[in-house]
């Protein structure tokens, strides 16, 4: 990113060198900037006569009382990007907390321990899953985290639930390959840090964008690894470069948005890498347009209107 802030105006032209000449079906571009196009084609679209199961139903993982807020976030982007219906799972301490903060569209369920989470996890119409913001680090938080990863349900991992796999990362291979559903790992540097250290070959990577790549690799997950240059990179070495984006999204909250935004999406039957990259490019999008003063609750509204515009530019 020091880059983007010691160079001018970047402009991309046109050599005459048809693209057919150089990728061929044999050796297709891994590397991309993030934009419209490289997602438009699996962007959600739904028939006239569709319901909201078919739009996707999503579940959010959150803890007690003391965490209200992250997860609610995180539910209202999923919402507000196109899922059809979105629960929140929380400990039946936090249950008329939720139930009192609105909007009427969002669910509550209480879930007393994580065979109660797993029956959740096993209805057949549920799309998506996020866990982790706000979740917690004690055992029950842990075994949540567990639960989610013993089910085939596409998920976003986040949060705390990040830092709660820190004492496995070398088992990530086992934990998330194992899944019969995606998997969507959400990190800030730090996490990142935290969570790959002890794997070798990882943080001596020589970039960004290297490490983000051989971490979904070791993972067998879709990796975002967040900052200014978001990098998103999927285990079979496709990556992309996000450059939307505004320092106000440097707010607390900002990234319970985020995944959200990746779970609703995930749910709405877009594949995991395209997902995690349509997500993080209205996310920045969405920080551009509220800009300074913005806070993380602002932004939901602000990601539904642009998924909105897509849906028009789509049609």
């Amino acid at each position: 990113w020091p880059g983007r802030n010691l160079c001018g105006t970047v402009t991309l032209a046109d050599i005459g060198i048809d693209p057919a000449l150089v990728f061929t079906t044999a050796t297709p571009p891994v590397l991309f900037a993030n934009a419209p196009p490289l997602w438009r084609e699996v962007w959600p679209r739904h028939a006239r006569d569709t319901h909201k199961y078919r739009r996707g139903a999503v579940l959010v993982v959150a803890g007690g009382l003391a965490g209200v807020g992250a997860p609610r976030l995180g539910a209202g982007a999923a919402l507000r990007v196109g899922a059809g219906l979105v629960t929140i799972a929380c400990h039946p301490e936090a249950l008329v907390a939720h139930a009192a903060r609105g909007p009427d569209a969002l669910m509550q369920r209480a879930v007393d321990d994580s065979e109660a989470l797993a029956v959740l996890l096993s209805e057949r119409r549920l799309s998506a899953v996020l866990v982790g913001p706000a979740l917690g680090l004690d055992a029950a938080a842990r075994d949540a985290v567990m639960a989610v990863l013993r089910s085939s349900v596409p998920c976003v991992l986040d949060a705390d639930a990040l830092t709660l796999l820190v004492p496995s990362g070398a088992r990530l291979p086992h934990l998330l390959g194992r899944r019969g559903g995606a998997c969507v790992l959400t990190p800030h540097e730090g996490e990142f840090e935290r969570l790959f250290s002890g794997v070798a070959g990882i943080m001596d990577a020589p970039s960004k964008l290297e490490r983000a790549r051989r971490a979904a690799a070791h993972a067998r997950a879709v990796v975002v690894l967040k900052g200014i240059d978001t990098v998103v990179a999927g285990p079979d070495g496709r990556a992309a470069i996000n450059a939307t984006g505004d320092p106000a999204l440097a707010t607390a909250g900002s990234g319970d948005v985020l995944g959200g935004a990746i779970a609703g999406l995930l749910a709405q039957g877009m594949p995991a890498f395209e997902a995690a990259c349509a997500a993080v490019w209205l996310h920045g999008k969405a920080g551009e347009a509220l800009g300074r003063g913005l806070i993380a609750d602002d932004l939901p509204a602000a990601l539904g209107r642009l998924a909105g515009e897509r849906d028009r530019d789509e049609t």
